[in-house]
């Protein structure tokens, strides 16, 4: 649909006094950031009603408005049921006459929908206006009830799941109902892995069945199948993760390996969730091709980066990457054996799960079920004659314990924590049990982070904010003097609502002596923090309000991760 189409009908509807004048613009536009017909938008807003609006376009189009009485789905030909153009125009192929196919719609200037249904299905199409809540409501009980519609997802590339399991034809029953449920699944993976999704969540629930996406680390819903084939989804995905589909009581984890293409492989780690209306599915996508080990566009600011290259030039002591579950630890380790992975140096890594595969370095999957832990492995590392080891989480003090002892031996070692700053990871590992002195000598670095949406380059704008906004936020009366540019998210079809990508956020504290002193007297994490501020470092705070200084990120995004 043309922006000159909708200013016409636009136009149209204020020359007859049924929309403010001085509010076109900003109505259009608004309808563009949603992404939705402006008949769509002006009805959901309630800036006109839903019959007079179709009665104007009626009257001013010279369409034939259809009765909503007459609007039988049970009537219309099911070979004539495309999910994709239909949810894409919000237009409905109603019934053939004359061999011309009729389309239901509520904007009269959607000419693409009438010109795509025709192309699609080789006939003439008419265009027929229909009320936008009754349409609305006629597309979603459809879409609702029409299994068939599942296996109409547009083009979906060539995919291969290794599914050598003989429960395979027992999840697939006769394959002729199923067809459409296997053509969607394999839709939907691709769909994530095209949009760079890190996490798919398949969810049940009593009246409804939802798929979201994880995108730049927000959940975004991206379907509603029909909530009776939650068992046949669960069924099939568990069939692809080769785990039990008889059991739906308890918790059971398991991997997909998808071949995208000759050069690209895609591992899926999968969790399932007895909930109380079915099996919650989580999937977390291992993409290592979509992985940027490229220090310079992490995030780091030069001084950051710096301190970071020091540590890792040094021959031995621990480097620990600390931050919650999806914060970029993962990157930044891989980074920092990116750049210390030559021919002169062995390096062993014990990863749970292995997230990217790297030539060169020896990665060992922990398998606790097999006896195979993290300390374990790392035990057995130290007979291995490594210079540098990586172990994916210190999880427990036996395996912090022997990390340690690698460090003050002559080895590097680089591993994570889950703490929510660089200075309490010191008092957790004091909290684990590792002795104050073991820990002063070891530890050489420590790097907090977060990740934050990037803005949009191409749509962007200027925000306004006051100097005593500017102030509370957390900026300091310098930075406001000199005049500080923030910018705002606003949305275009090249980004998801404003935002485009993650930058890191960073705190990058050093071991000094001062540290030192403090962890051996039982100095507290406000203690250390506090000194470590003194010495130069950037909070986490400071490290985002830069960004958005930079024009980077958002001061909403800055709150939201700090």
């Amino acid at each position: 649909m043309t922006t000159h189409n909708i200013s016409g009908l636009a136009s149209s509807l204020a020359a007859r006094g049924l929309l403010p004048l001085d509010k076109l613009q900003q109505i259009t536009t608004a309808a563009a950031n949603d992404k939705k017909s402006l008949v769509s938008y002006l009805v959901e807003n309630n800036f006109i009603d839903s019959l007079t609006l179709a009665q104007f376009c009626e009257a001013e189009y010279g369409i034939p408005l259809l009765d909503s009485q007459t609007l039988h789905l049970d009537s219309i030909p099911e070979k004539f049921i495309n999910q994709k153009l239909i949810e894409k125009y919000h237009a409905l192929p109603v019934y053939v006459q004359h061999k011309t196919l009729y389309i239901a719609m509520s904007d009269p200037t959607n000419v693409s929908a009438l010109e795509d249904f025709g192309f699609s299905f080789s006939m003439h199409t008419e265009a027929l206006l229909v009320e936008e809540k009754y349409l609305n409501k006629a597309i979603e009980t459809l879409l609702e009830d029409d299994v068939s519609s599942l296996g109409e997802m547009g083009d979906i590339d060539d995919i291969e799941v290794d599914e050598s399991d003989s429960r395979l034809d027992e999840a697939q029953g006769d394959g002729k109902d199923d067809a459409p449920i296997v053509k969607y699944i394999n839709s939907i993976l691709i769909d994530a892995v095209r949009k760079g999704a890190s996490d798919l969540h398949f969810e049940p629930y009593e009246k409804k069945y939802r798929v979201r996406f994880r995108v730049d680390g927000i959940l975004h819903e991206v379907a509603t199948p029909p909530v009776n084939l939650a068992n046949r989804f669960s069924a099939r995905l568990k069939v692809m993760s080769k785990l039990d589909i008889a059991e739906r009581r308890l918790p059971q984890d398991g991997r997909i390996k998808l071949k995208i293409s000759n050069k690209r492989n895609v591992d899926l780690r999968v969790s399932t969730l007895p909930t109380l209306w079915g099996e919650k599915i989580v999937m977390r996508i291992l993409d290592s091709s979509a992985a940027s080990l490229d220090i310079d566009r992490l995030g780091y600011s030069g001084e950051q980066k710096d301190k970071y290259l020091q540590a890792l030039e040094k021959p031995q002591g621990m480097i620990l990457i600390t931050g919650p579950t999806g914060s970029g630890k993962t990157v930044s380790l891989y980074t920092g054996l990116n750049i210390l992975n030559t021919v002169e140096r062995n390096i062993s890594t014990a990863e749970d799960p292995v997230e990217i595969n790297l030539t060169g370095i020896n990665q060992v999957q922990i398998n606790n079920k097999a006896g195979l832990t993290f300390a374990s492995a790392l035990r057995s590392f130290l007979r291995q004659d490594p210079d540098v080891v990586m172990v994916g989480e210190i999880r427990d003090l036996e395996t912090a314990e022997i990390a340690i002892k690698a460090a003050q031996t002559g080895h590097l070692v680089l591993s994570t924590l889950h703490t929510n700053s660089a200075a309490e990871t010191l008092t957790r590992l004091l909290n684990m049990g590792v002795p104050a002195f073991n820990i002063a000598s070891s530890v050489s670095l420590i790097i907090a982070q977060r990740l934050a949406r990037r803005l949009c380059n191409e749509c962007k704008a200027v925000d306004e904010y006051s100097d005593k906004e500017l102030l509370t936020i957390g900026f300091n009366h310098q930075q406001v003097a000199d005049g500080i540019t923030l910018y705002k998210p606003v949305g275009c079809d090249k980004c998801t609502g404003g935002y485009k990508g993650r930058v890191g956020i960073y705190e990058v504290m050093q071991m000094s002596d001062n540290i030192g002193h403090i962890i051996l007297n039982d100095g507290n994490a406000m203690q250390i923090a506090d000194v470590a501020e003194a010495e130069g470092m950037d909070t986490l705070r400071h490290s985002a309000l830069k960004q958005a200084i930079s024009g980077i990120t958002s001061l909403k995004e800055v709150t939201r991760v700090t």
